[in-house]
């Protein structure tokens, strides 16, 4: 057995062992990026060496193995890469704010750190550090908007719960309000998904910093039934959520930007249909024109918009032939 094959082989038993319910081929398939054929291979390989895997049919017929009383934690692999993910999460985390995400995950770090000779941890740090300081996406750059710590603690707890929220929203002087929240959409402008009871059963967003204060009550509350956030997501391009501007949008590149708008994904449900002319045309239904709009700037007169009417007047006379690059 060749060294990669060894330390897959050991990362499937850590994966078999950690998951309550142990690991199916499809799993496999995912996790090690290979075929049916290899996942079953890794499986009678597991069974071969390790003599405490239990195999399972589970309800659906599917078959899953499950590693049991391991011992794993003995061999311990390099933790670099685990410390560099850690360092950046966590990072990011403060950045946004997240103060007990970011404190957690520096814990997580620290108890890696922890199990590693003085010598290696020195150079362990020194080598995340340059990694980190290579990576331009940990500074995250462009502007964003701030968010208050202490608002966000109270939001994250009320989701956990769930828990109503009781916020102060817009300005000092308006009116509390009790909120029942559903998720969390985070982008250049965050937003607060909930409902608000007084004012009935729909679904609202509330801008992160606009909310001025929060406290997580002693309540909970059922979520809106059938509800989900990703699908509540991509009802918008962004994080803006406009019911009247719902519709299929329709966009046409130029054969020279083709190329580069294949490379995109503009939203997670759409279709792409290449053109004999070497164009290309992108389709999705989203509201939130005005975010489009901000979008489809950046690429100056080498996309048209077919659909919706709405978004092809606002972008209109906004189109400009001058721009030296494409997004």
């Amino acid at each position: 057995m060749s060294f990669a094959k060894a330390q897959d082989l050991i990362r499937l038993a850590r994966l078999a062992a950690t998951r309550r319910t142990g690991i199916g081929l499809d799993e496999i398939c995912e996790e090690f990026d290979i075929s049916h054929r290899t996942a079953q291979r890794m499986t009678d390989a597991l069974e071969t060496v390790f003599t405490n895997v239990e195999v399972m049919d589970g309800p659906d017929r599917r078959r899953r193995w499950r590693v049991a009383d391991t011992m794993l934690d003995r061999l311990q692999t390099r933790p670099e890469t685990a410390i560099e993910a850690l360092e950046i999460a966590g990072r990011t985390a403060r950045g946004d704010g997240r103060l007990r995400h970011a404190a957690a995950l520096e814990d997580l770090r620290d108890g890696l750190l922890a199990r590693l000779t003085t010598k290696d941890a020195l150079r362990t740090e020194t080598d995340v550090e340059a990694v980190l300081l290579a990576m331009g996406s940990v500074t995250r750059p462009g502007p964003r908007v701030n968010l208050t710590p202490a608002v966000l603690d109270a939001v994250i707890e009320g989701l956990r719960g769930p828990f109503r929220l009781r916020l102060r929203y817009g300005t000092e002087d308006a009116p509390e309000r009790i909120i029942e929240p559903h998720g969390l959409l985070l982008g250049h402008r965050s937003y607060l998904v909930a409902r608000q009871p007084a004012r009935g059963g729909d679904i609202l967003n509330f801008r992160m910093d606009r909310i001025l204060s929060a406290q997580t009550l002693d309540e909970s509350f059922s979520l809106a039934p059938g509800f989900s956030l990703e699908n509540y997501a991509a009802q918008s391009f962004g994080v803006y959520q406009d019911p009247a501007q719902y519709d299929e949008v329709i966009w046409r590149f130029a054969p020279h930007a083709a190329a580069r708008a294949a490379e995109f994904c503009f939203h997670p449900k759409q279709a792409v249909e290449p053109q004999e002319d070497g164009g290309l045309i992108v389709r999705f239904h989203a509201a939130g024109w005005l975010e489009m709009a901000w979008h489809l700037y950046q690429w100056g007169d080498a996309v048209e918009v077919i659909a919706p009417d709405g978004l092809r007047a606002l972008i209109e006379n906004h189109r400009r032939s001058d721009f030296d690059a494409l997004p």
